[in-house]
């Protein structure tokens, strides 16, 4: 079993989750969500799980940018998170089969083969294994909330499928794609002489009939020269721009004149091409499905979300628990 997989296995189960044992902080309440408490340790506790699975997901200024957005964000979060467990709590949801199931999904993945042995694991990660499961236990509850209550609410009418696809044909428009072989002549430490004359050379053995390929394979310098100057396929906008504009002119089979670079000379032959092709409304409709039903669903977490704090007693007792600036 590969340790590190296991890691991050179990850091993403619980986005900010409070599985680690943490040093001890002194308590203190943040918040007052119905008849429960958000305390500093908890919220401490949050925080330190994000900061070090966003460490391990994001360097440098990324990392800064995405820990401030989240860390501004967090109280509200966990706030929500305690709306919907308390919701969960009230409707009775069960969720122990799912537990089990997501337990025995997570042996699988790893290759261990008893509970025990996951526990043990867990451990040797410095994770608490019945805080972990706890932790699981009412993230399932809270997904079952979301489930019930939004997920089960929307309905997609054909017409709007039909709709979205005649309005949006930029989004279901696969671009041509070119099949190129190159012959790259570098113009570093030769004179303009000596390029003019090793181009010459070369048009004219293709003129004479001589396959590109091999040419390519003799005369290529750099990258081109590797599998005899084998470029690839490239997408509409993946080239350099007077590559490709050189290329669109072309008929399969057919070379570019000469195709000045930064650093040298590019002759282009095309070997196959693909047209820009608008896919079917029947290739398009899972992937416009998935998209309208992302949207509604978070139009709809949003308002489910703001009607449970509308409803609900909240009552923020400090804002900033850990004192950033």
């Amino acid at each position: 079993m590969k340790e590190h997989k296991y890691f991050f296995v179990l850091f993403l189960i619980l986005a900010a989750s409070s599985f680690f044992w943490a040093e001890e902080v002194v308590e203190s309440i943040v918040a007052i969500v119905n008849d429960d408490i958000i305390t500093l340790s908890q919220y401490k506790n949050q925080h330190d799980a994000l900061y070090q699975m966003m460490r391990a997901q994001f360097q440098g200024e990324e990392f800064q940018e995405q820990y401030r957005r989240v860390r501004k964000e967090l109280l509200d979060t966990m706030i929500t998170e305690l709306l919907l467990l308390q919701e969960a709590k009230k409707r009775g949801i069960n969720v122990d089969e799912q537990l089990k199931l997501a337990i025995e999904n997570i042996k699988e993945e790893n290759n261990l083969n008893s509970d025990e042995e996951l526990w043990r694991v867990m451990r040797q990660q410095g994770i608490d294994p019945e805080a972990w499961k706890q932790q699981m236990r009412e993230s399932i509850m809270k997904q079952g909330v979301i489930v019930t209550e939004v997920d089960r609410s929307i309905v997609l009418d054909d017409s709007e499928i039909v709709n979205y696809y005649k309005l949006h044909p930029d989004e279901f428009t696969e671009p041509a794609e070119f099949s190129l072989r190159a012959i790259y002549i570098s113009s570093a430490e030769k004179t303009s002489s000596e390029v003019e004359d090793l181009k010459q050379e070369i048009e004219s053995k293709i003129t004479a009939g001589e396959d590109f390929a091999n040419l390519a394979g003799t005369y290529s310098e750099g990258p081109a020269m590797e599998n005899q100057g084998d470029l690839g396929t490239f997408k509409k906008g993946e080239l350099e721009k007077n590559l490709e504009q050189a290329v669109e002119k072309l008929k399969v089979g057919e070379t570019t004149s000469w195709i000045m670079s930064k650093d040298g000379w590019y002759l282009l032959k095309l070997e196959d091409k693909k047209e820009e092709r608008l896919k079917s409304f029947d290739e398009a409709r899972q992937e416009i499905d998935k998209k309208l039903f992302n949207e509604k669903r978070r139009k709809r977490l949003e308002d489910f979300i703001k009607e449970l704090k509308e409803k609900s007693y909240i009552k923020i007792l400090n804002s900033n628990p850990l004192g950033f600036d």
